[in-house]
């Protein structure tokens, strides 16, 4: 088990490996890093809070980084290289899923997914509306998991 890193650690190797893009964008590549992390390595990639918000998923501590900006092309207190190679290899997988999507197209893709749904849903928050409700891990895990199709393993 390897120990999570922190939001600002995935969206610098994000930025390093993508380059510039919007913060939309970001706040998205680093939602569906840390939902496929729990598929893939049963475990957290980042420590931080997820919440629901009107236009999708965000992680309020890197929010407060970029806040005000459009676009981000670094994180000046992320580092890269904390994360371990499975982990980068995690986010690699997701970057070539993900990474040539619109940051609105990816969230207008988890508006359409459960954990998100679910989390303004139990948060009372109408379509829109602000609202910091959190999106729960264990619902991500369920949901990303009901979906990836596993290879046998051979003996």
């Amino acid at each position: 088990m390897s120990n999570p890193v922190s939001v600002l650690d995935v969206a610098a190797y994000i930025l390093n490996k993508q380059g510039k893009m919007s913060t939309w964008k970001l706040q998205k590549l680093c939602y569906y890093a840390q939902a496929w992390s729990l598929v893939w390595d049963d475990e957290p990639l980042f420590k931080e809070d997820i919440e629901a918000w009107a236009h999708g998923p965000v992680v309020p501590n890197l929010y407060h980084h970029h806040k005000g900006q459009f676009t981000i092309s670094n994180v000046r207190k992320g580092r890269r290289e904390a994360l371990n190679s499975d982990q980068a290899e995690t986010v690699n997988v997701v970057l070539q899923m993900y990474g040539d999507m619109l940051g609105a197209t990816l969230s207008r893709l988890t508006h359409s997914e459960p954990p998100w749904r679910e989390a303004r849903q139990r948060g009372g928050l109408a379509l829109g509306e602000r609202g910091s409700a959190k999106i729960h891990l264990e619902g991500m895990a369920e949901y990303y998991n009901s979906f990836y199709i596993y290879e046998e393993e051979e003996e």
